[in-house]
């Protein structure tokens, strides 16, 4: 029962540090920090915390790298990592944190056509779990988009308690409302790069089953494309200067917990339980950034926000219960056939016996038993 339970925990643990990424990568730009300078730094730092976790955990236990899983950790890097954190941070910094977190909820539905693509899921739409999962995953696609380009009137709120004296003034000094397609569009692009990463990650996992070790060759590779990206668009000394602290602090707990913690979660759960199984969980962290931006950001909270996060939180649970029920579908029926399996192994085993203790006809006439013998 622990056992099932721990990927769950471990997935939302996941939504709660990036739900907090999204306000400090936030506040970091509107410090001034560049995007991809954030995103070189966020590399470096996940790269010393993950490297002496995957040396000590897995040095005698991971198997030999071969240059086809080489190969699969480079495409993981260049997918999961850098594209999808680069251009995130790029949609990220002329839009606010509520819509790129929304824009979330693609993720699920991308990640679940290319497994039944690659053959990783099957939809079974025949069956009430398959058509559970594609309703919420419907559902979960067009709340985003409602959340995203819809507001409509303001809901009447109470005023948060909660002032941030450094987030006030960094907001209202650098306060930008202007959200294009373009910032969307690459929004949408870095949900793409993570679902087709997830997708390879499923097929390495079977080959290398090392996460730590996965996470830390994935983090080095992703740190040295970062940074020579970031280089070359940001050149100058100041634009790498990690004051005032914001930057820092982004830079720290993006690269130790988001980056590095979290990518050991996500590569451990999807060993566990498969691609599609980890983005459902996305949701989660539309809500969490909401109350946050609430509490920090003074954001109101609109008619289509609300209409949208319910739609999202409806088609996540659909999706999460289809995907269970379906589980337990193919373990009841792997049961059925061991249980078969057994039966028909203990019925020829009874045959057998009941000929070796009774002899044909046939061994009867070969060897007839001599009379005034009982």
């Amino acid at each position: 029962m622990l056992r099932d339970f721990m990927p769950c925990l471990a997935m939302v643990l996941v939504q709660v540090g990036c739900a907090v990424m999204s306000i400090t990568s936030k506040l970091a730009m509107e410090s001034g920090m560049r995007p991809l300078v954030l995103v070189a730094y966020r590399q470096i730092f996940s790269v010393i915390a993950i490297a002496p976790l995957a040396f000590f955990m897995e040095r005698n236990t991971s198997p030999g790298i071969t240059r086809q899983i080489l190969l699969q950790l480079f495409l993981c890097s260049i997918t999961t990592v850098t594209a999808d954190q680069a251009f995130y941070v790029l949609g990220l910094e002329y839009s606010n944190a509520t819509i790129a977190c929304a824009l979330n909820e693609l993720r699920p539905a991308v990640t679940f056509v290319l497994a039944v693509y690659c053959r990783l899921e099957k939809v079974g739409i025949k069956t009430v779990a398959g058509q559970t999962k594609v309703v919420g995953t419907i559902a979960c696609v067009v709340g985003s988009m409602l959340l995203s380009f819809y507001h409509g009137h303001s809901i009447y709120t109470i005023e948060s308690s909660i002032h941030w004296k450094y987030a006030e003034e960094v907001t209202d000094s650098t306060s930008n409302n202007r959200t294009n397609f373009l910032d969307l569009f690459l929004i949408m692009i870095s949900y793409v790069a993570w679902a087709v990463g997830f997708i390879i990650q499923a097929r390495l996992g079977k080959k290398f089953p090392a996460p730590n070790t996965t996470a830390a060759v994935v983090s080095f590779m992703a740190s040295i494309d970062c940074t020579a990206i970031a280089f070359i668009f940001e050149h100058r000394i100041s634009a790498w200067s990690l004051s005032p602290s914001i930057r820092l602090f982004a830079s720290l707990y993006e690269g130790i917990v988001c980056n590095a913690l979290a990518l050991c979660l996500v590569i451990w759960s999807i060993d566990k339980k498969g691609p599609l199984y980890v983005s459902i969980f996305s949701p989660l962290s539309l809500l969490i950034v909401a109350i946050l931006s609430f509490a920090l950001l003074h954001e109101k909270l609109f008619i289509g926000t609300l209409a949208g996060s319910v739609l999202i939180v409806a088609g996540f649970y659909a999706v999460l219960w289809g995907k269970d029920k379906e589980t337990k579908e193919m373990k009841s029926m792997d049961d059925e056939m061991e249980t078969k399996q057994d039966d028909q192994k203990d019925d020829l085993e009874l045959q057998l016996r009941k000929i070796n203790d009774h002899p044909t006809k046939i061994e009867q006439k070969l060897n007839p038993v001599p009379s005034g013998f009982p």
